[in-house]
């Protein structure tokens, strides 16, 4: 619970009260790596138009570094540093970087690859990464330690010649620095001498643990003072944005991490918790003044450009990250506010409470979750739906992933009644025919849907034809409906889930006679929401979703346009 000084709950909108930590700066330098490590994460395949969009996310949350890539790695990585060259990228926050290895092993700078291509890159920083750990300049890399060095400094010497800025992330340093200190700082130190402004230190394995990182960034700050020192977590252990913390708390300036986690394996230290955790609970400034309340938009807009679902139980910024469900919670939030269950105010990180209606939700939930949808619901209503809504679970129903269904269900229970149609009957018939060539080839498909609607007192039958029986039903309530309400042609259907339901057979039954949950989500352009059905019937669970998913939508269109 957050308090103030007289130990009451502090009110709900206002932060929490934060102190400086001992031996953690002011500020810190955030840097997203979201473009390069992130995309190594597995299932994300960036288009050049995607990484531009997400350079264009990350410069209006206000970080100072976009890392881009490797210029030299791929076609697509060399396309984009030549676009935002050309001006496709406009910055006005963030300073993009070009991310690159240090010379080849007893090769010569002025003939490297890699070095050239980033001199090439048209930006005027570069982060290079080297070996730090003696270990992998022995065996990985199969040369001297003297010859390790030496990679370090000319390589960072050749850069700064050419009139570029330059971080050095040092690879493998917090396993490097617990078997040879010695060496691991002699690394560090030929990169700062030949003008490195920052140096990274890389948890690359992701291995250490908070209290590892912490005693070591202090060491290393302490031998560099005057140098800034940064900080790159892997998640192997669970402990990314924890050892990310643990280094600010050290005397680290610079953080390094990605978009709701996304990196190598396991990934890397998750920006939207690190960011929110200095700054909401240490007071160390990290993105532009009022930039915070991006945090949620870009966490999702980035998810969708990446094509991976956001994780609802993210911190901060998940959409369940201040959502409340148990009596207790909600009759709480009823009386006092946020300030009894949320440890921040939701809306400085751009979040919204949200309560979740079940059978473990109560009156006082119900009736929270009515003020939400704008309607009036009194005690009696709320007390009566609430034991409506716990029946419908036992049945399988689960209203909390289906917000638009809950609110339909939830004016009815005011006393009103959809007339945008009313359904007589509807029938499905399915035509499959198999060909003689094999199990794929020649086999005709077909499905049709019959329906009889009531529209303004007239009866309307109209048949639609599909590549299934949500697809031909879909059609054929569109057909019955056509032309009489503008907004029916703006929504659609974009996901489509089904679910067979635990425990839902009989004595004996076959798994095809379990009842079937289906959650369908609909959206029109600018809005998203999502219906449910529960039948043991796959086209009856089906056809429910379907028809209050269009009911919302049409419904709420008129109310945007008569309020």
């Amino acid at each position: 619970m957050n308090t103030d000084g007289a130990g009451e709950p502090s009110a709900v909108g206002s932060l929490p009260d934060v102190g400086s930590v001992p031996g953690a700066p002011d500020s810190v330098e955030v840097f997203d790596t979201t473009l390069r490590d992130g995309s190594q994460f597995e299932g994300i395949s960036l288009t050049v138009e995607d990484k531009l969009g997400v350079a264009e996310q990350l410069d209006w949350l206000g970080v100072d570094w976009i890392e881009g890539g490797y210029p030299q790695a791929n076609p697509k990585d060399a396309e984009f540093f030549r676009r935002a060259a050309a001006g496709e990228l406009e910055l006005s926050n963030s300073t993009l970087v070009a991310f690159g290895s240090t010379r080849r092993t007893r090769g010569r700078v002025d003939e490297d690859p890699t070095l050239a291509a980033l001199v090439a890159a048209g930006t005027s920083t570069v982060c290079i990464v080297g070996k730090s750990s003696e270990f992998h300049v022995t065996e990985a890399l199969r040369t001297t330690t003297e010859e390790g060095v030496a990679m370090v400094r000319e390589s960072v010497e050749f850069l700064r010649a050419a009139g570029l800025r330059v971080l050095f992330d040092a690879e493998h340093f917090f396993d490097g620095y617990k078997a040879n200190p010695a060496f691991t700082l002699s690394v560090l130190e030929a990169a700062a001498m030949a003008g490195a402004e920052t140096l990274v230190l890389c948890d690359t394995n992701g291995g250490s643990l908070p209290h590892e990182v912490q005693r070591i960034t202090s060491e290393v700050v302490s031998y560099f003072d005057g140098v800034r020192i940064g900080i790159h977590t892997q998640n192997d252990t669970g402990c990314a944005v924890a050892n990310t913390i643990s280094a600010v708390v050290g005397g680290a300036e610079h953080v390094q991490g990605t978009v709701n986690g996304y990196g190598e394996r396991t990934g890397n230290a998750n920006l939207m918790t690190v960011i929110p955790d200095l700054t909401l609970k240490m007071g160390i400034e990290t993105l532009p003044e009022g930039h915070m309340e991006h945090l949620t938009a870009v966490s999702r807009h980035v998810a969708e450009l990446v094509n991976l679902p956001p994780s609802p139980a993210d911190p901060y910024v998940g959409m369940s990250a201040f959502a409340h469900k148990g009596g207790l919670h909600t009759s709480a939030l009823a009386r006092s506010g946020g300030a009894t269950y949320e440890h921040v105010d939701p809306a400085v990180v751009g979040n919204h409470t949200r309560v979740l209606v079940s059978d473990l939700g109560g009156r006082a939930g119900m009736g929270m979750k009515a003020q939400e949808f704008g309607i009036d619901l009194d005690d009696r209503s709320a007390a009566q739906l609430s034991e409506r809504v716990a029946e419908l679970e036992a049945q399988g129903y689960v209203f909390e992933a289906a917000d638009a269904s809950l609110e339909l269900l939830m004016r009815k229970a005011t006393g009103w009644t959809q007339d945008f149609f009313d359904v007589e009957a509807y029938r499905v018939s399915s035509y499959h025919r198999e060909g003689d060539a094999s199990p794929t080839a020649g086999v005709d498909l077909a499905t049709e849907a019959t329906i009889k609607v009531w529209v303004d007192g007239k009866r309307i039958a109209a048949v639609g034809e599909g590549n299934g029986p949500v697809n031909a039903l879909d059609e054929a309530l569109r057909n019955a409906l056509n032309g009489r309400w503008d907004a029916l042609g703006h929504i659609h259907l974009t996901d489509f889930r089904v679910r067979v339901l635990e425990g839902s057979k009989g004595p004996g039954a076959a798994d095809t006679a379990a009842v079937v949950r289906v959650l369908a989500e609909h959206t029109n352009g600018s809005h998203t929401w999502t219906t449910i059905g529960v039948s043991p019937n796959v086209i009856e669970a089906s056809w429910e979703a379907l028809v209050d998913g269009i009911t919302y939508g049409l419904l709420h269109d008129r109310l945007s346009r008569v309020g």
